[in-house]
């Protein structure tokens, strides 16, 4: 712990206060670089790219030291504040969630994201099992040193469609409630764009609304205009790079030609990331 992670922590929290911002999300040191560079107030993990760049699918198939030295490799790259997906926690105790915010200090992270499934695709943790991981979570945060680590909880109501549709935003809020009583700093409510629907969340919730975007959702502009404060990408900037993986091996292959090639980024400007 160095007074560089601690005032990180703190600009990170400060993005949550008012306005909204934008997390560009990254996989590998030279992701984190690239969205830092381009202007990125903070890099964010995504944890389906994370798992996909180490050989696995997404949903709790690494182990946490797996997960916690890719985060680690980033947070040593960027000079913003890191936020790392640490998805359920890895292990559905409260001393697994602990063990898992630990480790994220020490690799230099100053937030986590938390989910509520208890797999992918549910069923959800009940809401007192899931505010119990989450004080667990912020009294570990304590114990290490960062208490101001921003606490992102995740619930899967909407992403995996749990319980009936005309139900979902009750039980957000409900949970949020909770949520927010147990220490978490922002929502995160991915699987839900309706823009009336996230008004209304965003103007009842406790907490600061993160959702999650990709081709086809509304705009930013449009969702700030609904009180959304934290809005992210997700695995969408790597599966873009991974499209470009394929059309260039496919053309090559195929035709023998490179045009697919000609967007790349300069060997040196690769290079110069890590001059410093």
């Amino acid at each position: 712990m160095n007074d560089s992670q601690r005032s990180n922590a703190e600009k990170f929290r400060e993005l949550h206060a008012a306005g909204a911002f934008v997390l560009p999300n990254a996989w590998d040191a030279v992701s984190a670089a690239l969205v830092a560079q381009a202007g990125a107030p903070a890099v964010a993990t995504t944890s389906a790219a994370v798992s996909w760049a180490l050989g696995r699918g997404d949903g709790q198939r690494l182990t946490r030291a797996e997960m916690i030295e890719q985060v680690r490799r980033i947070a040593a790259t960027v000079p913003v504040p890191v936020t790392a997906d640490v998805e359920g926690g890895y292990g559905p105790a409260p001393a697994d969630v602990a063990a898992t915010v630990e480790a994220v200090i020490a690799a230099g992270a100053v937030g986590v994201n938390l989910e509520d499934s208890t797999e992918p695709g549910g069923p959800l943790f009940s809401i007192a099992e899931q505010a119990t991981r989450l004080r667990a979570g912020r009294a570990a945060a304590g114990r290490a040193g960062l208490p101001a680590l921003v606490i992102n909880a995740r619930t899967d109501v909407y992403l995996f469609g749990i319980g009936e549709p005309e139900g979902r935003q009750a039980e957000v809020l409900v949970r949020a409630e909770a949520y927010a009583e147990a220490g978490a700093d922002a929502l995160f409510v991915p699987g839900l764009l309706d823009l009336d629907a996230l008004r209304e969340l965003a103007g009842k919730s406790p907490l600061p609304i993160n959702v999650m975007v990709g081709p086809g959702a509304p705009t930013v502009p449009e969702l700030a205009a609904t009180g959304v404060r934290r809005i992210s990408l997700g695995p969408a900037l790597a599966q873009a790079a991974y499209a470009t993986v394929r059309a260039a091996a496919t053309e090559l292959l195929a035709e023998g030609g490179y045009a697919a090639l000609g967007g790349g980024l300069d060997f040196g400007e690769v290079e110069a990331l890590f001059a410093q």
